[in-house]
């Protein structure tokens, strides 16, 4: 049985003591014995109906009654009932009041009811309806979007092996809308996904996500600012929509989604209880039949479909889909190392120079990478698969660099090969030891034109030294030709002119510094 009301007499009380001393509702539940849920719901009724304090001498227990709980009023015999169902869906559209619904009844109805009865009758009426259902979303205002808590098994075909599939739920606020369907996982990728085949399914955007705190979607917690996704943000940003992530422990404020879940649980998924399915597609398909079932079906307290409220409230305020779909990218904060380009993969992409050592963002898709400085775009380039390799843009190369910009490894090698054999092994280490090829081609260019100072033949007697001993930089070499250590390994083939040339098994020089060849093998 419901709980017997409290007497006018009290609710008087609550009134005065409230409105007119300011005292409260735990002190006020005391003082008149009411729990203080009572207290708020008179205090709420009498805000709605527009009574003060103190109360009009007109208004006696009777009319106050009347006012403050017009659904269990009595109604005098004769009048026209509104149509609930369709007040409930003309409050769906963007600016719509129950003011002005009251108004087009009046017009129509003068001996109807009064403002205060036609919304206490409206509020009941909403009682009796689902959840989801009292709650009053503008037209084409929210999608709310959830992960069902109950999976589907997929078998493999070849081995047998059962995956278990996630079901993904998204529905529209005003109309309700469902849309469904299964994917492998409730990670980034396949959540991002989901959202563009509902936006599609839909055929618009709403205004806003309502979303719940998954890792997927919300990086941070927080009830008043939490953190999004940076690939989900950015999803937004594609769809000119909002992301409104429910706040921590209130379920009601995606009670919408709830339902919905509920509603495909039980509706959709039940139905595929005993079905077996081989892979996703066939899944998918499965499921879009029978939610397409679902929109189809006309709902008993509105009267109306979800396809046909989708076509009247929820589609025209809409807003329109991109030209293309949004593509999959994530995002990667990087700093600019001192060779000007950020590490993606284990592949080396350049930005301007300028910005060494700066903090950027990288944006990567599967075919492009692009680096992103304070929100601008500096540099876009076609995504590689190949390991420890560099992409280079010229433009972003300082002068310097630029003037090597045109050598390549064979030209390097041609040039060495002028040389010598000690010379192309040589080479051959510079460029396998650098962790830039720029570098490389910077070291290999400048032992290369030692060769205008000390000759050929002495060159590579470095480079030869330079081998055996394990220095293979150019301050090495240069440092062995300035120190003439070159010329123990100067030979008569080598074209030197040197009055007494080495040969080739003389005993080497002996000295505490010098190791010697043996002491590398």
């Amino acid at each position: 049985m419901p709980a017997e009301r409290a007497p006018m007499r009290k609710i008087r009380d609550v009134l005065r003591l409230k409105l007119g001393q300011g005292v409260s509702d735990r002190q006020i539940a005391i003082a008149v014995g009411m729990a203080r849920s009572t207290v708020a719901d008179c205090l709420g009724r009498a805000r709605v109906a527009g009574i003060g304090w103190p109360i009009p001498e007109g208004i006696d227990d009777a009319e106050l009654e009347r006012r403050l709980f017009p659904a269990h009023a009595n109604v005098a015999p004769g009048r026209i009932v509104p149509d609930w169902s369709r007040v409930h869906q003309e409050l769906q559209r963007r600016s719509m009041t129950l003011q002005l619904l009251w108004e087009e009844y009046r017009g129509q109805e003068p001996e109807g009811y009064g403002y205060s009865q036609f919304c206490g009758l409206y509020g009941a009426w909403r009682q009796t309806v689902s959840a989801t259902m009292r709650q009053t979303h503008g037209a084409g205002e929210k999608l709310f979007v959830d992960f069902a808590g109950d999976t589907v098994g997929v078998i493999d075909p070849t081995t047998g092996e059962i995956s278990q599939a996630h079901i993904f739920v998204a529905v529209l606020g005003a109309s309700n809308y469902t849309y469904a369907e299964a994917r492998w996982s409730e990670a980034l990728p396949d959540w991002i996904g989901a959202h563009v085949n509902a936006f599609a399914a839909i055929g618009g955007v709403a205004h806003a996500i309502v979303c719940d705190n998954l890792k997927a979607g919300v990086t941070a917690v927080c009830r008043y600012e939490p953190g999004i996704n940076r690939t989900y943000q950015d999803l937004a940003t594609h769809y000119d929509t909002a992301i409104l992530p429910a706040r921590p422990y209130k379920p009601r404020d995606k009670a919408k989604v709830e339902v919905a879940v509920l509603i495909v649980q039980r509706y959709v998924l039940a139905r595929l209880r005993n079905q077996q399915f081989f892979g996703l597609v066939e899944l998918n398909a499965a499921i879009r039949a029978v939610v397409a079932d679902l929109n189809a079906r006309v709902m008993r307290k509105i009267g109306s479909s979800r396809n046909e409220l989708l076509a009247s409230i929820d589609r025209p305020a809409l807003k329109a889909l991109p030209v293309e779909s949004y593509t999959y990218a994530v995002w990667k904060l990087c700093r600019l190392g001192l060779d000007y380009h950020v590490e993606i993969d284990q592949h080396y992409y350049s930005a301007p120079y300028r910005l060494v050592r700066e903090r950027v963002e990288a944006r990567l898709t599967d075919m492009t990478v692009e680096i992103f400085h304070r929100g601008a775009r500096v540099a876009s380039h076609v995504r590689s698969a190949v390991k420890r390799r560099h992409t280079t843009t010229p433009e972003h190369m300082p002068s310097a660099h630029r003037r090597y910009a045109d050598w390549t490894p064979q030209r390097i090698m041609t040039e060495a090969a002028v040389i010598g054999p000690a010379m192309i092994a040589l080479i051959e280490a510079i460029l396998k030891a650098k962790p830039h090829p720029e570098q490389g081609f910077r070291a290999a260019k400048g032992i290369l034109q030692l060769a205008k100072s000390y000759g050929i033949p002495r060159l590579e007697a470095a480079a030869e030294r330079g081998n055996d001993i394990g220095a293979v930089t150019y301050g090495s070499i240069k440092s062995i030709l300035q120190n003439g250590l070159d010329k123990a390994y100067l030979r008569a083939d080598h074209g030197a002119q040197a009055a007494q040339p080495a040969a080739a098994d003389a005993a080497p020089i002996q000295h505490n510094n010098i190791r010697g060849r043996g002491y590398y093998h």
